[in-house]
């Protein structure tokens, strides 16, 4: 591990250990052994985050979604223990808080988003208390599975910020399984519960929202669409949202709640904002079939730090690293770039404890299922139950972090 490397240059050097980052590291590691490979990444805990809305309905123990970032580092691989501050395209480099910038002769960018606890006043000082929690962190996703237990009647408020955000099913996820709780402790007719959405529908690809509305009617949920949380006062309880009518005027309205699941707004990281390699919005503008970079031929970027108009989600880089490590690879050898991203995403929406939606997608909405055979993508089965409760978890840490791609590979161009 080293934070300084003044006189080194790496053959491929990857921004963020996340899940795209240390994926990629792996991928590569397997196809060119000999490559120089550099990961920045300042966070020691590395985390499997779709697990969380499972901790946050009492099926998963949130303590098995952490290991040492040390320990899955790739063999072979310089992790770089620091904070990147910007890039430098034109001189191949990137710039890090300690030490001299960093050279390469390719760079893969993978840093993640961020997510924007702070943009909504009162959150930061009352998350984790005062009945407010979130499935978006190790941290608070085990007091909502507190909360959902102790709760015996009043309000339930479910909210969803604008896209994009990660696991753009996450929101509504920790809304079934919180009723599927409650219905079973029969305390459900008690609870008014609520999914406050900022978007104009339920879900982004409409072939799924049919079999979501039997679990809306079934929990009997109220759906509010364009209407954003933007404060929460949490000694008080109360919640102030701003609500969008058909004319476009927004209003403000205050709710009471008894238990509040926050999903806050998120974007691109600090270093990449009016950043060269980023896009207007902040970022990395890449091809969304190649992942080349528009501008930059030795930049790739992958996961949830992309332009590409895919769903935020882990399944989306595990396809994402492949494409990245053949292409990159490709270029490098000065050959045509083989793969094609066909925007392939997957949301497993956990409509009840021990059934699932298994929502696969590419672009366009268009149905990517993996198993149609076996999985019927419109049903929630207890077959995609298992495969996101138990198969996806060990296949993270024994597959896609270990560069093993099975069923991983897009078509080829």
């Amino acid at each position: 591990m080293n934070t300084k490397q003044h006189n080194t240059e790496y053959d491929i050097l990857i921004a963020g250990g996340g899940a795209a980052g240390i994926g990629l590291a792996a991928s590569l590691k397997s196809r060119e052994n000999s490559l120089k490979i550099g990961i920045i990444e300042p966070s020691e805990e590395h985390y499997y985050q779709p697990s969380w809305t499972l901790v946050g309905g009492g099926a998963f123990n949130v303590k098995n979604s952490k290991r040492k970032t040390k320990d899955i580092i790739p063999a072979g691989v310089t992790w770089i223990k620091d904070k990147i501050t910007g890039f430098s395209p034109e001189t191949n480099e990137v710039r890090v808080a300690h030490g001299e910038p960093i050279r390469y002769k390719y760079l893969a960018v993978a840093t993640g988003l961020k997510i924007k606890w702070e943009a909504i006043p009162g959150l930061v000082d009352t998350i984790g208390k005062n009945g407010v929690t979130s499935n978006y962190s190790y941290d608070y996703s085990p007091y909502t599975w507190e909360l959902v237990k102790q709760m015996k009647s009043g309000k339930a408020i479910f909210t969803q910020p604008p896209m994009p955000i990660k696991c753009p099913g996450a929101p509504q996820k920790a809304m079934y399984l919180s009723c599927h709780e409650w219905e079973k402790q029969g305390k459900l007719k008690n609870i008014e519960v609520e999914l406050n959405n900022a978007g104009a529908a339920l879900f982004g690809v409409a072939d799924f929202v049919p079999p979501l509305m039997e679990y809306v009617k079934k929990y009997q949920a109220t759906l509010n669409f364009n209407c954003n949380l933007i404060s929460v006062d949490g000694p008080n309880k109360k919640a102030i949202f701003a609500v969008k009518d058909a004319d476009g005027n927004v209003t403000q309205v205050e709710k009471s709640f008894d238990m509040l699941h926050v999903v806050p707004p998120q974007g691109p990281q600090d270093c990449l904002i009016g950043s060269p390699i980023a896009n207007a919005d902040g970022w990395v503008d890449v091809d969304q079939s190649t992942l080349q970079h528009t501008r930059y031929p030795n930049v790739f970027g992958l996961g949830d730090c992309c332009s590409s108009p895919n769903s935020k989600t882990a399944a989306a880089a595990r396809k994402q690293v492949v494409v990245v490590a053949e292409n990159l690879l490709a270029h490098k050898n000065h050959q045509a770039m083989p793969l094609k991203y066909d925007g392939y995403g997957s949301c497993p929406l956990t409509v009840e404890r021990g059934k699932i939606v298994l929502a696969e997608f590419g672009y366009g909405g268009k149905l990517l299922p993996t198993f149609p055979w076996l999985i019927n993508p419109l049903k929630a089965t207890k077959l995609a139950w298992i495969l996101k409760k138990d198969v996806l978890p060990w296949l993270y840490w024994n597959a896609m972090l270990k560069g093993r791609e099975w069923l991983a590979r897009p078509f080829e161009n």
